[in-house]
């Protein structure tokens, strides 16, 4: 069922497409009638979306001129409009927090912060000028329980939340007709672990790091096959969400996904800091979203 109103979002650019939430989210949509630019970092990864029938085109988060580049080919496409943005190309960095070096939190908030932020205010004006538009972003249950040895990734969320949460504010403050959502899943199926394992190989220095025992169980669990948590849900959960946020004339602020983000939602609400804490450590094994 293709949105029937002039109102209804119609093209949306999604980052972080080569896999799990975005490619999932990008079939989907453009499925129900959609038109799509599917976005990823990498070149075959764009071609490989291309060959599925997707509008691919290449956009690193981390590279400003490739930000650029991405929207300006989008607004070519369209006649200088979109009508909805899902920020969903991100990563995890796993590791304890001594021993996170300066340049693995720049490298973390590159893609997970910055390039979400220089890509949304790239996009508003366009959203601005055509008087509607739907952004969505794609947190985390971590965007607000965070748990151990997953630092960068917490504060990247958190970041997230906190940018999401003021520019609603002030999008309200100036009576501007976009909406803009949050999306909080928790275990997801799709590259995560696999991504992350990655990244705390190139960042983190294992054998001379005083947590070097819970890391090898942490290890373990991100090269588990299979889900590694339960309620582990197929990304299809979220595009769900993602739908009610594009087409419904009241979107919600946040939506949570699985279990989990319901369960901590709730506690957050009603344990002490201290209680919380012994759940979210109980909780937090490594290799969780």
């Amino acid at each position: 069922m293709k949105p029937e109103t002039k109102s209804s979002p119609n093209s949306i650019l999604i980052t972080g497409c080569s896999s799990g939430i975005g490619l999932c989210v990008a079939l989907g949509l453009q499925k129900r009638g959609y038109r799509v630019f599917a976005s990823a970092r990498h070149k075959d990864d764009v071609k490989k979306l291309s060959d599925m029938g997707l509008n691919a085109l290449q956009l690193d988060l981390q590279d400003s001129l490739s930000i650029s580049n991405g929207v300006k080919s989008v607004l070519q496409q369209t006649g200088g409009t979109l009508d909805a943005l899902f920020n969903n190309g991100a990563y995890g960095l796993p590791g304890a927090v001594e021993d996170l070096s300066r340049d693995a939190l720049r490298d973390q908030f590159e893609t997970n912060v910055f390039g979400w932020m220089e890509l949304t205010n790239q996009i508003l004006p366009v959203m601005h000028q055509q008087g509607h538009g739907r952004i969505i972003q794609n947190s985390s249950v971590l965007g607000f329980a965070a748990m151990p040895y997953r630092g960068a990734y917490n504060a990247s969320k958190f970041a997230i939340e906190g940018f999401t949460d003021t520019l609603r504010q002030e999008l309200k403050l100036t009576n501007s007709p976009i909406h803009i959502s949050l999306i909080e899943p928790g275990p997801i199926i799709s590259d995560f672990r696999k991504n992350a394992m990655a990244a705390f190989e190139r960042f983190i220095d294992m054998e001379n790091s005083r947590h070097k025992t819970q890391y090898q169980a942490m290890i373990a669990r991100l090269k588990k096959e299979g889900p590694a948590a339960p309620f582990t849900l197929p990304p299809k959960a979220v595009l769900k969400r993602v739908i009610h946020a594009l087409e419904s004339p009241r979107p919600k602020i946040r939506y949570y996904v699985t279990t989990p983000t319901y369960v901590f939602g709730f506690l957050k609400r009603v344990l002490s800091f201290n209680m919380m804490d012994k759940m979210l450590i109980a909780a937090g094994g490594g290799g969780r979203r």
